[in-house]
């Protein structure tokens, strides 16, 4: 791949972000009126759409689950969404495979149990993509799920940390994305302290793992925090917002 300049003379990052600045964040909650719920992140320059629908009678009928509800989930970037090779409507083998690995998250946090013979089905659009996409659509699909009153055990905190010119940094742009060394899309859920997303592109030592991991894990409680503030901003109360 080309080198290209990723720090500065006075070694910042180009947007003069320090190594554990995110960018700008903001979400909101409940903004499609046919979802039962719904969400929108702009993260940096991305815009992310969440939308969820159930529970509700399972099609094809033969995948319903007597003993927990299905989850499905859809992750695709519009083809507006950004200059490169965004060409065509509809899910490609990069979707796909993204879209697999934040349906297991759900697998996992929602309580399926609750209502058996039924489908959750979250859906996810990138408007405008610069790299993150995966961790704002997360973090999107966590708040719309709350806003449909599904029961979760906890919210998704997600953000990603990679190596950029040797050092470790949070909240990757598309430049450190692409020209960078290393991308590590990493969600937690603090009410736990489990990590229920880690994926990694590229090399790290041990120490460069342990160190991104802990960044990611500060970073992400100022996601948590806009989460709630967000959730609180609909429906009040800070017990209201994380249980839905």
């Amino acid at each position: 791949m080309t080198e290209k300049k990723l720090l500065g003379d006075d070694g910042k990052r180009l947007s003069g972000r320090s190594d554990v600045d995110l960018r700008p964040l903001s979400m909101s909650v409940g903004i499609l009126k046919q979802a039962n719920g719904s969400a929108m992140v702009e993260w940096g320059k991305n815009k992310v759409i969440a939308a969820v629908y159930g529970p509700r009678e399972v099609f094809p009928k033969h995948q319903t689950n007597p003993h927990k509800a299905r989850i499905s989930f859809r992750y695709v970037m519009a083809p507006f969404c950004s200059m490169e090779e965004h060409g065509r409507a509809g899910p490609n083998r990069r979707s796909i495979e993204i879209s697999k690995v934040l349906k297991h998250v759900f697998e996992n946090l929602v309580l399926v149990n609750q209502f058996p013979k039924t489908s959750v089905d979250i859906s996810t659009e990138v408007i405008q993509s610069d790299g993150g996409t995966r961790v704002a659509a997360l973090t999107a699909a966590s708040l719309a799920l709350v806003d449909a009153g599904i029961p979760m055990r906890d919210l998704v905190s997600p953000v990603s940390v990679g190596k950029i010119e040797g050092r470790i940094v949070v909240d990757l742009d598309k430049d450190e994305d692409n020209f960078g060394s290393s991308d590590m899309p990493v969600g937690f859920s603090h009410r736990t302290g489990e990590i229920v997303l880690w994926q990694m592109d590229g090399m790290l030592t041990r120490d460069e793992l342990a160190k991104g991991l802990d960044m990611a894990f500060e970073a992400s409680k100022k996601v948590r925090e806009l989460q709630l503030e967000a959730l609180k901003a609909k429906y009040g109360t800070a017990e209201q917002a994380e249980t839905g």
